[in-house]
């Protein structure tokens, strides 16, 4: 039931697309989650601005998960994140901003978790 979404300002080869997917799945573990589950987004070549300038290398990651996520998890995701974003697509984590956002009310297959 998580769902990571990114907007990502580069342009990502489909190789780097499954490697982002592979290693986001690794890391959804740290909020407590199956990567069984796990459905991500990859938009690149994206417009983004950060302090009123366009941004060459940079992302917005949304997390979204059933339940809540906690501070101390959300740091250890926030730094995997920024980790993959620098490792693969050489994007600095000051130039990456992550939410997240949990919900009670998660449906899938004609129903709800």
């Amino acid at each position: 039931m998580p769902f990571i979404d990114s907007k990502i300002s580069v342009p990502v080869s489909e190789e780097k697309k499954e490697k982002l997917k592979a290693e986001f799945g690794k890391a959804i573990s740290l909020l407590h989650k199956p990567e069984s589950y796990l459905m991500v987004g990859i938009n690149d070549n994206y417009d983004l601005w950060f302090a009123g300038k366009k941004l060459e290398k940079g992302a917005y990651v949304s997390v979204d998960v059933l339940g809540e996520v906690s501070g101390p998890d959300s740091a250890k995701m926030s730094g995997a994140i920024c980790d993959i974003l620098q490792k693969e697509l050489d994007i600095p984590g000051n130039q990456v901003y992550v939410e997240y956002r949990g919900t009670q009310n998660w449906g899938w297959n004609g129903g709800n978790f």
